[in-house]
């Protein structure tokens, strides 16, 4: 172990002693490293350094059984309890899992590290972006395979155990374009000619334009600013109504959804929290920087959401109405909607 690992490894035990109950990431946020970087002082004690074999080891993921899935960004985590089922790595620009309730769209060409990490009685998977920020956790449940667990993270181990990665930075997004350079009307017909809803990103990149420019070039009626706060209303009013909601969270590797009720809501200083026994939300409100109503047409009639993004225009959370391909949106989720 390098002297530098081993002067980190000291910093970061002295920080822990302080505050027993911080969290890596911020521990790394502290340090002014990567949280991959803290994770690299343990190996061979805690943390096994994986190969880049990750599509193998994903499709392996279901013999752990029912395990906790982990996607966050810098403003928002979701987590998920389930088992990781029907695997499809046939695209290569999106792989997916697709289960009641494991349901992720992947983009593995952004995972760079992959870790077996092991902490006290916590066990997890977790994969990182070549800066060292984390994409994707998959922890152990009391109902999970340990065995399977140890057999996975012997067969994916790299064959060279270094503490020594190479950090590189994400290259800064484009500046947006000036309204001015729009087609501003071809814009806003293609958005009134969608089929389907998966297509508004591919529209945004044909034209050019960043996802929040986009909402505000909208056709009248189809994009609509809120009040940050009313986002908070969205859970609030989904759980006291009984209305199933999907819930998107992602990062520039992974895209991780939860479909179903929300049950118990509470605030935490400045995070609003979903509680549920399967689904766990942790929501930072102070980080957010614009939210929106937008509607866009389907083959199975108009698709009602809310989106919501950082200072950066970055996405942090979006909100539907539970729904199936080939049948129409929740009349009670148009309401809620309507309602904020």
């Amino acid at each position: 172990m390098s002297t530098l690992i081993n002067v980190l490894k000291e910093k970061w035990k002295a920080l822990k002693a302080e505050n027993p109950h911080l969290r890596i990431r911020n521990a790394a946020e502290q340090l002014g490293v990567s949280e991959a970087e803290l994770l690299l002082t343990n190996v061979g004690n805690g943390t096994t350094v994986l190969n880049s074999e990750f599509a193998a080891l994903l499709q392996e993921i279901e013999k752990l059984g029912k395990v906790i899935a982990l996607t966050r960004n810098e403003e928002c985590v979701h987590e998920r309890k389930g088992i990781y089922l029907n695997p499809d790595f046939s695209n290569p620009h999106g792989q997916v899992f697709v289960g009641e309730d494991i349901d992720l769209r992947i983009f593995i060409n952004s995972w760079r590290f992959g870790f077996s990490v092991v902490e006290g009685d916590r066990k997890s998977f977790q994969f990182f972006g070549k800066d060292g920020l984390a994409l994707h956790k998959i922890y152990l449940t009391k109902d999970s395979n340990e065995t399977e667990f140890d057999a996975l993270t012997e067969k994916y181990k790299a064959s060279e155990q270094s503490s020594e990665i190479v950090i590189e930075p994400i290259a800064p997004k484009p500046a947006e374009k000036p309204d001015s350079e729009i087609d501003v009307p071809g814009f806003q017909q293609a958005w009134k000619d969608l089929k389907d809803t998966h297509d508004f990103f591919m529209m945004t990149k044909k034209f050019g334009v960043s996802r929040t420019q986009a909402l505000r070039l909208a056709p009248e009626g189809f994009a609509y600013k809120i009040d940050n706060s009313k986002v908070v209303n969205v859970l609030e009013d989904a759980s006291e109504n009984q209305i199933p909601v999907m819930i998107f969270v992602g990062n520039r590797g992974i895209i991780q959804i939860h479909t179903g009720e929300v049950k118990k809501t509470l605030w935490h200083q400045q995070w609003f929290n979903v509680m549920d026994p399967d689904f766990n939300l942790h929501l930072d409100t102070t980080k957010i920087a614009e939210s929106w109503i937008t509607k866009k047409p389907t083959q199975d009639g108009e698709v009602t959401s809310v989106e919501v993004f950082n200072k950066e225009g970055e996405f942090i959370i979006q909100f539907f109405g539970k729904r199936k391909p080939g049948n129409p949106e929740l009349q009670e989720w148009k309401d809620l909607v309507g309602g904020l």
